[in-house]
């Protein structure tokens, strides 16, 4: 009896120590002396944390109807006192990178690429190659393993899934969940899924995205494809700046999201061949992620998937800040990705 109390205590504490770790509503400016009429503007601006909020540029916020420069002063010192945004130590920092949760990809061979553990939580990360590498494949595995507990390889959390060319397909998430032993029905109920039809259509989603975690226990955001619609969309050279403007504020706010709920976000890219006249000739691989040096700086892990024999795929560290450039062979199976068979 007194090991079942101390179990439910445990758990209380547990969650009550997830909540104070995580963001902070957007009502708790009202503590600080910020009106709730102000408040209300901020959540109908899409603000829905007081970190969204402080991570906002001033001028961004005068754009809200209402908002003076003395009030949007006003706000932004308020969130800064309650959010750290100053210098802290290395080893503070180091601390707090240890404790980041991963995600595993459903291959061994894949999560010892990727440091060993998976996916990491909090950063953005971007998976290319041509079609059928197994990108999408690589996102359905993700949007089931990152609901198991963090002994198994999980985060313990839902996952949000933007999908842009029509390829989300609910029925790979039930055979997925049945090789982890999983209710199939409790994983797609925590599976939030939009289909985005334009680029704007797909920035909004983000807000809606935001409202959703505030609400509830998210630990990843995918977006597949997150450059399609910038392809259709903008066309041609004489769109290419406004394109790049718009995409550049896209992956802000994702990064922002990252950092803000601490969540993994992966997004899938397309490539393009090179055409740089004969040099492409001497290129081992002559095709390139679409998107320049906008998504390149944006994304803090990025994949380059390519096919292999059979339903082989072969993954490559093509840039990361600390993992060493390799390769990993992993399988596409009917139960999402797993480990090639030798």
């Amino acid at each position: 009896m007194q090991a079942e109390e101390y179990e439910e205590q445990s758990e209380v504490a547990g969650a009550e120590e997830l909540e104070e770790s995580g963001p902070m509503p957007i009502n708790s400016l009202e503590q600080v002396g910020i009106s709730a009429a102000d408040v209300k503007k901020l959540t109908e601006a899409g603000y829905f944390t007081v970190e969204s909020v402080a991570y906002t540029p001033r001028k961004q916020l005068l754009t809200i109807k209402g908002f003076s420069d003395t009030k949007v002063d006003k706000v932004l010192n308020e969130a800064a006192k309650l959010v750290p945004m100053g210098f802290t130590t290395a080893a503070d920092y180091h601390q707090k990178r240890s404790e980041l949760l991963h995600i595993t990809t459903g291959s061994t061979e894949l999560d010892k690429l990727l440091g060993g553990h998976g996916i990491e939580t909090g950063s953005i990360t971007e998976i290319f190659g041509e079609f059928r590498t197994g990108k999408s494949q690589l996102c359905h595995t993700l949007a089931v393993t990152c609901q198991l507990d963090e002994a198994s390889g999980g985060a313990m959390g839902k996952c949000l899934y933007i999908d842009t060319e029509g390829t989300f397909r609910p029925e790979r998430l039930v055979e997925i969940a049945q090789r982890y032993n999983l209710d199939s029905e409790e994983v797609l109920d925590n599976v939030a899924y939009a289909r985005a039809f334009n680029s704007d259509h797909q920035t909004a989603l983000l807000n809606q995205a935001s409202m959703l975690m505030t609400e509830s226990r998210f630990s990843l955001l995918i977006v597949d494809s997150a450059t399609a619609l910038y392809r259709t969309d903008y066309s041609g050279r004489g769109e290419l700046s406004a394109r790049q403007m718009h995409l550049a504020r896209f992956l802000r706010t994702l990064l922002r999201l990252a950092d803000e709920f601490g969540i993994a976000v992966v997004i899938t890219n397309q490539v393009v061949a090179q055409v740089d006249g004969g040099m492409a000739t001497f290129v081992a691989d002559p095709k390139k992620p679409i998107g320049g040096n906008i998504i390149a700086h944006a994304s803090t892990t990025r994949l380059s998937l390519r096919k292999g024999r059979g339903e082989t795929r072969v993954c490559k560290i093509y840039d990361s800040p600390c993992l060493p450039e390799a390769e990993a062979v992993f399988a596409i199976t009917g139960s999402g990705i797993a480990d090639a068979k030798d």
